[in-house]
């Protein structure tokens, strides 16, 4: 399996931005998928994911109302839509897909198998 994000940049606090991941190399629709971040010497945090049921979605509390990950199975693709962006929002952001993730953690990052290389945010203030 191979992931590609991109769509990262530098931005004014109060920008949008949206991130793209590519899949590759498997089966897509039946993987749920999500979006984390790092900022260098700190943890990799969730950001946004979906269920391979495609039916639901969850947030990080610090994106929730800015951000929104969506997915285009016949694409292979996975969005996230950032909007009002803030500083604290400055990180690398990885795309990540796994066929075992259930509802229940689908935020916790030892539950994917896949990831990309990441694609850089910087927020200005």
């Amino acid at each position: 399996v191979q992931l590609q994000a991109s769509g990262g940049g530098l931005v004014q606090a109060g920008d949008s931005l949206r991130l793209s991941c590519a899949a590759s190399g498997r089966t897509f629709r039946t993987d749920s998928v999500a979006w984390f971040r790092q900022v260098p010497g700190k943890e990799r945090n969730f950001v946004a994911g979906i269920h391979r049921s495609g039916g639901s979605t969850l947030y990080a509390d610090s994106v929730k109302g800015r951000f929104t990950i969506s997915r285009d199975n016949a694409k292979k693709m996975v969005y996230l839509q950032m909007n009002n962006l803030r500083p604290e929002d400055t990180a690398v952001y990885y795309c990540a897909t796994g066929s075992t993730v259930i509802q229940s953690n689908l935020a916790s990052r030892t539950a994917y198998a896949y990831w990309g290389r990441g694609t850089l945010v910087t927020v200005s203030s």
